[in-house]
């Protein structure tokens, strides 16, 4: 009878090997999967603007000169998005 069972727990961890990717997807899913195509456009809006007021603060009382060539590039760049 313990065979059985040891037999039975071994087959069950077998099949659940095999279908963890199965699992994973079934009941945790994907969050980026469920974005809209606004919510995604919200989401990197929302990052672009993080980005050019962590510049702008940068940027003190000097203003540009503050920015190194890189930070001035990026600062122009979002700007035109």
């Amino acid at each position: 009878m313990s065979e059985l069972v040891i037999l039975g727990v071994i087959i069950t961890l077998v099949v659940l090997f095999f279908n963890r990717e199965w699992i994973k997807n079934r009941f945790f899913p994907d969050q980026q999967k469920n974005y809209t195509i606004d919510d995604q456009f919200n989401s990197d809006k929302r990052e672009r603007e993080k980005e050019i007021d962590r510049l702008l603060s940068k940027m003190g009382k000097n203003g540009v000169n503050d920015l190194s060539e890189k930070d001035r590039k990026r600062l122009d760049e979002l700007s035109k998005m």
